[in-house]
């Protein structure tokens, strides 16, 4: 006999893209919450003023894989967790990029004992991968050995499980403690959920957490914990709505966002980079639908989105000035005299940006925007304000708007290019940034036209784009990095001698030289780039 499934947890229907309706779904938010916040939340009057606590329960999770990690690479974990005398099967299915979301598949089971029962994933996610093979190499992999309490707590006419887990994740011998808060909607809105989640943060220092245990545990097996993150493809196909097209790419980018936070807080420059890329992509994806968010709180969310952008900028135009223009003249002749000087001042302010930016992901201010963030596209003012229009486009799905906007954008970029070597720089910059909106837009749109035409059009658009992104891309490096050289001349140290402060300056001046040898190619170079993005074939056309 089949083993009795579990009923189908409460689905959030403006979560799903137009397909995912069919599946059961789990709503939940995930909280990353040190152990002191942990304490501090259990003592305080949110907790003490609902309900006494379920009883404690020790969890026990056992994940499978096979040796290449094929369910992993198809978004499907598979896991059995024994608790007391019980043993539940779990199927869960993530989108990539999705971590952010309220809501994903899930599908639990009773089981008879530890062993896989490969008859209750009819009609699930692992399904279509159960090959014979795939049978026979599921082994288990990790497990995750946690400590949970769970209060049940009624909030804004809504029924919430708020479970706090203490544990640890367990890789061969590898491991990590694991933290972290759940809120579970039971029965009544999502929105409540959220306003739960903004009155814990109050009392604890509580992170939106993107990753699941399962995402831990294959972290420690694979080693990938402090790897930056690039951005995620966004799945918007032809028969989503605007709606439901934008809040796919703004969880994708809130997830790369909060996937890079490790790796900026240890320290690497790309993971900096690709957290500035998911904030640009964000406040892209914001431009590309204004038509629907002109609210007060979108506009609160841009700001803050600035104010980040501004943290990370400095840290991020020091590591180029670096790379691109202190490092080519020291390799050239290691022994020039004031140039490694040089290089030392700018590796000190370098580090003390980079401080900056840490200190910012560590604040307050950023966990509450990522938490704003992520309530904001699924549950914000604008999805309810009469007057804005529910769907840009007049069919109501997304192809329309795709194609107004890149059209839109082609043009303006295409215009403002046509004399570009009688640009200035702020113009130039001006056309760099528009250069940037068309590409993302051209990536989130990607699946909007489908058809192999579509796709060798577009190919051969993003490399054209890409082309003449890098040309500008260089000539707006060049001038920030005579910027920084001059700035470095400008401020000497209270106890420079004389003497360094003339070789800085010439060391300076050989710096802002090698830039400016470099711009006149460039420019040519940008020249023919704007000319052969300005012929590519539209592909939304």
């Amino acid at each position: 006999m089949r083993p009795r499934q579990r009923q189908a947890r409460r689905e959030l229907a403006l979560n799903l893209p137009w397909d995912f309706m069919k599946v059961p779904r789990e709503v939940e938010l995930k909280l990353e919450v040190p152990v002191e916040g942990l304490r501090k939340l259990e003592r305080s009057q949110l907790l003490r003023g609902n309900q006494l606590p379920l009883k404690g329960a020790e969890l026990v999770s056992v994940y499978f894989d096979t040796q290449r990690l094929k369910l992993r690479k198809k978004g499907v974990s598979l896991r059995v967790r024994h608790v007391g005398g019980q043993h539940l099967q779990a199927i869960k299915r993530n989108e990539p990029g999705n971590g952010a979301a309220l809501s994903r598949n899930e599908w639990e089971t009773d089981i008879d004992g530890k062993n896989l029962d490969f008859e209750a994933a009819q009609g699930t996610a692992l399904e279509p991968l159960l090959s014979r093979r795939v049978r026979r190499d599921l082994k288990p992999i990790f497990e995750t050995r946690v400590r949970r309490t769970v209060y049940p707590i009624r909030f804004e006419d809504s029924d919430i499980e708020l479970s706090i887990d203490e544990g640890r994740v367990e890789a061969g011998r590898r491991s990590s403690s694991l933290y972290e808060v759940e809120l579970e909607l039971k029965h009544g809105q999502s929105p409540a959920l959220f306003r739960l989640a903004h009155q814990l943060a109050k009392h604890v220092p509580a992170t939106l957490g993107i990753k699941s245990k399962a995402d831990r545990g294959y972290e420690l097996l694979t080693g990938e914990a402090s790897r930056p993150v690039k951005a995620f493809s966004v799945k918007v196909t032809p028969k989503q709505s605007s709606v439901a097209a934008f809040q796919s790419i703004a969880r994708a980018c809130l997830h790369q966002l909060c996937a890079n936070i490790g790796p900026l807080r240890a320290g690497d420059a790309e993971g900096l980079h690709q957290a500035r890329v998911s904030i640009r992509r964000l406040r892209a994806a914001i431009s590309l639908f204004s038509t629907m968010l002109h609210d007060k709180q979108t506009d609160d969310i841009k700001r803050e989105l600035k104010w980040l952008t501004g943290e990370f900028g400095p840290a991020r135009e020091a590591d180029v000035f670096m790379e691109r223009a202190v490092k080519p003249i020291l390799e050239a002749n290691h022994k020039a005299r004031g140039v490694s000087k040089l290089r030392d001042d700018v590796l000190k302010r370098r580090n003390a940006e980079f401080v900056r930016a840490q200190s910012a992901i560590d604040s307050a201010r950023f966990r509450a925007l990522a938490l704003d963030v992520a309530t904001w596209f699924e549950t914000g003012d604008w999805m309810h304000a009469d007057e804005t229009p529910r769907n840009l486009s007049g069919n109501g799905t997304i192809v329309e708007t795709a194609a107004e906007q890149l059209n839109r954008r082609w043009k303006k970029l295409v215009k403002r290019g046509e004399y570009f070597d009688a640009l200035n720089t702020r113009q130039r910059h001006n056309l760099r940034i528009e250069a940037k909106k068309l590409r993302y837009a051209s990536e989130f749109f990607a699946d909007v036209f489908p058809g192999k035409k579509a796709a060798r059009r577009r190919k051969r658009f993003i490399a054209a784009l890409k082309e003449l992104q890098v040309c500008v891309g260089d000539l707006n490096d060049i001038v920030v990095n005579k910027r920084l050289s001059a700035s470095l001349v400008s401020s000497p140290t209270a106890h420079e001698r004389p003497i360094d402060q003339a070789w800085n300056a010439f060391a300076a001046g050989r710096l802002c030289g090698h830039e400016e040898a470099r711009f006149s190619s460039i420019m040519k170079a940008a020249t023919r780039a704007h000319k052969a993005f300005a012929g590519a074939t539209r592909f939304w056309t």
